[in-house]
C-alpha cells in the first residue's frame, strides 16, 4: 500500500450575511470611537505642546539669567581670581535644564497614564 499525501482542505466556506454585516459594524464602531479620540487630543495636544515648549524655555531662561545675575553683583561686591558670574551662569543652566527634565518627565508620564485609562475603557 502506498502511502499517499492527504489532501485534506481547509473548507472554504463564504461567511454568512449576518457574520459579514457583524464584522463591518464592528470595523465602523472601531474607526469611530479611533475618531473621537483623536479629535479630543488634537486641541489638548496643540495646546499643552505650545504651552510645554514655553514652559522648557523659561524653566531653562530664568534660573541661568538669575544665576547670571547673581554672579554680575558678586563680581561686583567682592572682586578677586574667580568668576562668580560664570560660575553661577552654568550652575543656573543646570537647574533650569533639571526643572524643565521634571516637567517633561510628569507632562509625559500624565499623557501615557491618559491614554492607559481610555484604552481601557
Amino acid at each position: 500500500m502506498k502511502d499517499e499525501p492527504s489532501t485534506d482542505k481547509k473548507s472554504t466556506q463564504k461567511p454568512s450575511a449576518s457574520d459579514s454585516q457583524q464584522n463591518y459594524s464592528q470595523h465602523v464602531g472601531d474607526m469611530a470611537q479611533r475618531k473621537l479620540k483623536a479629535q479630543r487630543h488634537v486641541t489638548k495636544t496643540v495646546w499643552s505642546g505650545l504651552g510645554m515648549m514655553g514652559l522648557v524655555g523659561w524653566s531653562v531662561a530664568i534660573p541661568t539669567l538669575l544665576g547670571a545675575a547673581l554672579g554680575i553683583w558678586l563680581d561686583d561686591e567682592y572682586p578677586g581670581g574667580r568668576s562668580w558670574t560664570l560660575a553661577l551662569l552654568v550652575v543656573g543652566l543646570c537647574l533650569g535644564c533639571f526643572n524643565a527634565w521634571h516637567w517633561v518627565e510628569k507632562e509625559d508620564k500624565d499623557i501615557h497614564q491618559d491614554e492607559d485609562e481610555s484604552d481601557v475603557n
